[in-house]
């Protein structure tokens, strides 16, 4: 991973308490709904109306940030939510000075696991990734 972004450095310092509460708060609910939204995050409704965001908080300026999935995500609802795990991939290098940084989140839910990818282009002077857990 190339060098820290400034959103990236702030989210760290301020801790991430608040996402490990809202995640914890999930773990063993039923999964209701599960979409990747316009606003390239995660989202959980679970059946007891809980709602939680996951999502990449780390944007500094002169990146471009965006979250995917291969997997088929509506096969997951009616599963329960077991933990997460974030694993890096190695960075692109395009030879320009421009870097891709990729960082897959895997959800295992009792149905399984998805895996989501965030993906970080960016000039070589940002990076990093700060993905947090919010409550909705």
């Amino acid at each position: 991973m190339s060098q820290l972004g400034l959103g990236v450095m702030i989210k760290m310092i301020g801790g991430n308490a608040n996402s490990v509460d809202a995640f914890t708060k999930a773990v063993g609910k039923t999964i209701s709904e599960l979409e990747l939204g316009d606003d390239d995050a995660l989202h959980f409704t679970f059946s007891d109306g809980y709602k939680m965001r996951l999502a990449d908080e780390g944007q500094s300026c002169c990146e471009s940030r965006y979250m995917q999935t291969d997997d088929d995500l509506s096969y997951f609802i009616g599963a329960t939510l077991v933990s997460a795990e974030v694993k890096d991939a190695p960075d692109a290098d395009y030879g320009t000075g421009d870097v891709h940084e990729v960082q897959f989140l895997e959800v295992l839910t009792s149905k399984g696991s998805f895996v989501m990818s965030s993906h970080n282009e960016h000039n070589g002077y940002y990076g990093g990734f700060a993905v947090r857990a919010t409550e909705e």
